[in-house]
């Protein structure tokens, strides 16, 4: 009867329950896990869209961050009961399992908690200008404004920390940030133990992108059930090399690959999600010197009360409240949003697919602004000044070939009885590395033919016809 004082539970429509330790009133000097969920910081989630803009077009996607961080926190229980024991064997110094869960359960918890408004747009059109990120931004928010609290949790649904054991926030912090570089000279300093389970955050399924294909495909209405999840969990084990997969789940693999990229062409990438991204980036062009002051990294206290709810309701006035005509144009751009007045219309679209021979970063369609600036040239005078706008949405379709994430996935070859790279399997090396989608936005459909002739033109025959002039 004790342990129901000690347990809440949230329904969740992906996940079943979700537990998480509540206050009994007996626990002296010890923080619950609800009183990290109730933190201010994780409530104004509820203020920020899981899809940045595609809520827009998909009218029951209006879940938040917080039912996602809520989701990610559960998996990561889920994937420490599956993984404990093959960590364990692996580093004999890990601490007790409670305390890795609650690491983990945290490190899902917090992992978005520095985003801003329409999440990773701000990412790249606000607080690039400071070198900052999310990530970043969730780091110091971790260690300078919660840290406290971490330190005072002492147990999860499913175990209570040892005599001795403290949760570490620098060690989530420094989990929920994914490597900049292939081997980051702080690297050593980490224990093998928590470099490892790092794979679980950074890498090609973690917790955090199993809840989102999950989530983002049965609240977008594209399935109720995307991928094997328990399969992929089953037949997952840490070794020396990484987080590895079992060949009898390579299968549940390439269907979480294959769904995750249906999902970003037919959602993330969908064509009037982008048309949308357009505008957006003109709104947060117009208003950027109104939106924040400054870098948010040095006003963390102002950035709490910072959510996609407060900037579209301070947007909307200024239009209206302002002698300023800077700021009143700015408002007009951002009301346009507001109304889902979108002047951008698809006149084409092709599909560039990138093999692990291809030079990719050297072709043209790495720069929209380099394929832009072709297309005018190719276009009769007449044409070459009609408004157009390039749009190149990358998806990578076989993750961490290469780059900073590269080594924390690996298969389990059974018959070899070894650990092998997963190029190594046939099927995974035929995936192409990445798919670039290529639009060509305008105003109206009137020259939609010569800009598709112009398009084509760069392309070559390099390139899916799909799509054309929709």
């Amino acid at each position: 009867m004790q342990a129901f004082g000690r347990e809440s539970l949230i329904h969740d429509p992906i996940h079943g329950y979700i537990a998480f330790t509540g206050d009994d009133g007996n626990a002296v000097d010890e923080v619950s896990e609800r009183q990290i969920i109730d933190n201010p910081w994780i409530q104004r989630l509820r203020h920020i869209h899981q899809l940045q803009t595609a809520w827009w077009v998909f009218p029951s996607a209006e879940h938040t961050r917080f039912q996602h961080v809520l989701g990610v926190m559960h998996l990561a229980s889920r994937a420490v009961a599956a993984l404990y024991d093959s960590l364990r064997a692996v580093c004999p110094d890990v601490p007790s399992r409670p305390y890795v869960e609650s690491l983990m359960r945290m490190a899902g918890l917090l992992h978005d908690v520095g985003h801003g408004p329409f999440g990773h747009f701000f990412d790249e059109h606000f607080l690039a200008r400071f070198h900052e990120t999310h990530e970043t931004l969730g780091a110091k928010i971790i260690e300078t404004r919660l840290g406290g609290l971490l330190r005072g949790l002492r147990r999860n649904p499913y175990g209570r920390l040892g005599a001795d054991e403290r949760l570490d926030p620098g060690q989530i912090a420094w989990l929920i940030q994914r490597p900049r570089a292939a081997v980051e000279p702080t690297d050593s300093a980490r224990p093998q133990w928590l470099r490892l389970l790092r794979g679980l955050l950074s890498g090609i399924y973690t917790v955090d992108n199993m809840d989102f294909v999950l989530r983002d495909a049965y609240m977008s209405g594209y399935s109720p059930r995307a991928f094997d999840l328990d399969r992929l969990l089953h037949y997952s084990f840490f070794t020396d090399s990484g987080l590895t997969i079992h060949d009898r789940g390579f299968d549940a693999l390439l269907r979480f690959i294959a769904v995750r990229a249906e999902l970003f062409r037919s959602i993330y990438f969908h064509r009037t999600v982008r048309a949308i991204d357009l505008s957006l980036a003109d709104a947060f062009t117009a208003g950027r010197d109104w939106m924040f002051p400054g870098n948010p990294a040095d006003n963390l206290d102002a950035y709490r009360d910072f959510t996609e709810s407060s900037l579209l309701v301070d947007a909307a006035r200024w239009g209206r409240d302002s002698s300023d005509s800077e700021r009143r144009a700015a408002g007009d751009a951002w009301r346009q949003l507001l109304e889902r007045r979108i002047p951008w219309r698809m006149a084409c679209q092709r599909v560039l697919v990138f093999g692990e021979t291809d030079a990719e970063r050297g072709s043209i369609f790495s720069d929209h602004r380099l394929v832009e600036m072709q297309i005018r040239r190719t276009l009769a005078p007449t044409v070459r000044d009609t408004p157009l706008r390039v749009d190149i949405a990358r998806h990578i379709f076989r993750p961490h070939t290469r780059g900073p994430a590269a080594g924390q996935n690996f298969l389990f070859d059974s018959a070899r009885q070894s650990v092998r790279p997963l190029q190594a399997n046939q099927l995974f090396e035929r995936l192409p590395v990445s798919h670039r989608i290529c639009r060509v936005y305008t105003h109206s459909a009137e020259h939609a033919a010569a800009i598709t002739g112009a398009l084509d033109s760069l392309i070559g025959g390099s390139a899916q016809d799909d799509l054309t002039n929709m």
